[in-house]
């Protein structure tokens, strides 16, 4: 079992704040091992929890379809930041599904606990509101990347993203769920991924897809993960980026 101090450097968000501050949060943070699928907070509950992604981990947000379809993901977030609370003030309704995306440890603290800790610090106050500016960057980017781009140029994007979050070019993913994180229907998906596959990017297996030309992913994605990154390191430089750099 891990100790939530052991983990505190493994989510870069947190192990970016002054001594004082991580102290501050330590004390309250309580170490969970997360498997693909769980949830972390639920559309329309309210939000209870604030959950840092460590090391390899990362969690999705997901909206849910107007017509009952499958929901669509909006955005993914990895050891760079966190889920749930990080600028209400007390707990607020949910307005997306945050569910775990890769498996390993996260690091939870109660929003009440997260909030004694912000009014006692404005540089923490500071600090994630930082951190807000960027995700709120990050949806708004990939809002423009699914009106501009093809879904080639998207689906390259998002493998590369999850495997540069996770450190591994073996990404548990079915088709499915990509054509959800892309909004887009089945079809299109298996046309792109077979198209990819001929031409030696990608290998797929039962529930995973398996990059093996990342520089020929790079020529076909778009830049939206770039201008991301450039905004992240703008406002809280050092934090965006693949596992293992910082």
């Amino acid at each position: 079992m891990a100790a939530s101090s052991d983990l505190i450097g493994d989510n870069l968000l947190l192990g970016r704040l002054v001594p004082e501050d991580r102290q501050r949060l330590a004390r309250h943070l309580v170490a969970r091992q997360m498997q693909p699928g769980d949830t972390l907070q639920k559309s329309g509950d309210d939000v209870q929890h604030t959950w840092f992604p460590c090391g390899a981990a990362c969690g999705g947000f997901r909206v849910a379809a107007e017509d009952g379809g499958n929901p669509v993901e909006v955005a993914c977030i990895g050891r760079e930041g966190a889920i749930g609370g990080i600028v209400s003030n007390g707990r607020v309704p949910a307005y997306a599904t945050a569910e775990v995306r890769a498996p390993g440890w996260f690091l939870m603290i109660r929003i009440e606990q997260l909030e004694d800790a912000k009014m006692e610090s404005l540089a923490l106050r500071h600090w994630l509101s930082r951190y807000s500016d960027c995700l709120v960057a990050q949806l708004l980017q990939n809002s423009a990347c699914n009106a501009r781009h093809t879904i080639t140029q998207r689906c390259a994007r998002w493998l590369l993203a999850e495997s540069g979050r996770t450190g591994s070019p073996d990404i548990a993913m079915t088709q499915e769920q990509l054509a959800a994180i892309l909004g887009v229907g089945r079809t299109f998906v298996t046309r792109v991924v077979g198209a990819m596959r001929a031409e030696g990017l990608i290998a797929t297996q039962r529930g995973r897809i398996v990059l093996r030309d990342t520089e020929g992913l790079q020529k076909r994605c778009c830049d939206c993960s770039e201008v991301i990154a450039q905004h992240y390191d703008a406002v809280m430089s050092g934090i965006y980026g693949p596992v293992g750099k910082s």
